[in-house]
């Protein structure tokens, strides 16, 4: 079985970085990525295929990482979404996950392979 990933992040260091950590995480296994710049790419990818996991960044230009969220938790559609961000604000967590965010992890430098497994883990995917 080949998994399915969507990485969104307006930056591209960003998702060239998430995608060499899931390369590593899951090179044992076969995986397609896809990729978004923007919280509106994001959504037009969701409506037309089925993802095992999206990692989702908040703050981009177009619809944010919370707009895509509120818009499939309305549509009663639920999906893997592990929300990685930079946004250090204290309700940020409790509010992603009010939105149906299976994990929410703090970005740093490097990227956190630690939390990201460990995330991964509690989803049953490793």
């Amino acid at each position: 079985m080949t998994l399915s990933f969507l990485l969104v992040d307006d930056s591209k260091i960003v998702r060239i970085a998430m995608r060499c950590e899931l390369k590593a995480i899951f090179q044992s296994q076969k995986f397609e990525i896809s990729e978004a710049s923007n919280g509106d790419e994001a959504l037009e990818l969701i409506f037309q295929q089925w993802y095992d996991l999206i990692l989702l960044d908040l703050t981009m230009p177009g619809k944010t990482g919370y707009e895509v969220m509120e818009i499939l938790k309305e549509k009663g559609i639920h999906r893997n979404i592990i929300v990685l961000t930079a946004d250090i604000q204290p309700k940020a967590e409790k509010k992603v996950l009010d939105l149906g965010a299976t994990g929410y992890i703090k970005k740093k430098r490097p990227l956190d392979r630690e939390s990201l497994v460990s995330t991964l883990k509690g989803m049953k995917m490793l």
